[in-house]
């Protein structure tokens, strides 16, 4: 289970993110990014979150450590933002909590540098859960002390907003070209070869495990939350099998151009040369 804490101070709002999450300090003395349970986005965001990190950290990718986090409404009396007010009220009780990484910067792939490999491991990872949002567009990748560290899981595996469409989700093809690392070569046959082996029922399983059962509960076709985390590990592990066969990368067909920018589409270019 994830540790838990209490939020004792609200800090500021993060304006970035579409579902308003807010930096707050813990009984800990520690410092989290907060997402919240009353966000339009629901309780799923938060199991996308919670799911994906924590499959994220046990394949040796980055991401920050991840808390349960109890919020007592009144903590947001003196906000003067009536969203912000609205959003604390509608949130008290579970939500979660990442941890805060001081001084990192957003990634900028015309600032800073990755390998193929680190690449191929990112790009198959989020084919395996599905992100549509690592784009070029929003990378929800920063960089702290040299090193890249995944942030915001919220828009992945789509699938778990309508259960009936799971099953074919596993085998769904995963289009890259867009992806902030696309022009860095991935080395997707790489990646696959070194985790998906990793992928097991065992690892996804206590992955799943971390997952509050009240954010489970009353999930529509399911009996008890344990079956819903069933159907989590069914769906990846599926999925992580045949994945790294299904990644597109590069140049979109005709019928459907690449929406990358030119001096993205120039470096992918030169390295096609190489």
């Amino acid at each position: 289970m994830l540790p838990e804490v209490t939020a004792t101070r609200y800090v500021t709002p993060l304006r970035e993110g579409g579902s308003l999450p807010g930096i707050v300090e813990a009984d800990d003395l520690g410092t989290y990014v907060m997402k919240f349970t009353g966000a339009g986005q629901g309780r799923k965001t938060l199991v996308a979150e919670v799911v994906c990190g924590g499959l994220a950290r046990r394949l040796g990718l980055r991401v920050p450590d991840l808390v349960r986090m109890q919020l007592d409404p009144v903590i947001g009396r003196a906000e003067p933002d009536p969203e912000v007010q609205a959003l604390l009220k509608a949130s008290g009780g579970l939500n979660l909590g990442m941890d805060y990484l001081p001084g990192a910067l957003g990634f900028d792939p015309l600032a800073f540098e990755t390998d193929a490999a680190e690449a191929g491991r990112v790009v198959w990872f989020d084919a395996l859960i599905g992100n549509v949002d690592r784009s070029w567009r929003n990378p929800n990748l920063l960089v702290w002390h040299g090193e890249l560290w995944l942030i915001d899981h919220g828009a992945t595996m789509i699938w778990h907003h309508n259960w009936p469409t799971a099953a074919a989700a596993a085998g769904r093809p995963y289009d890259a070209s867009d992806h902030v690392l696309a022009s860095f070569g991935p080395d997707v046959a790489a990646a696959g070869a070194e985790l998906a082996p990793l992928v097991t029922e065992e690892l996804l399983t206590e992955t799943v495990a971390d997952v509050p059962d009240e954010w489970l509960v009353d999930e529509p076709g399911f009996t008890h939350p344990d079956a819903v985390r069933r159907a989590y590990v069914d769906v990846l592990l599926e999925r992580a099998a045949v994945v790294g066969e299904r990644v597109t990368l590069g140049e979109r067909s005709a019928e459907r151009p690449s929406q990358v920018p030119e001096w993205l589409r120039v470096r992918l270019n030169r390295r096609a040369g190489e």
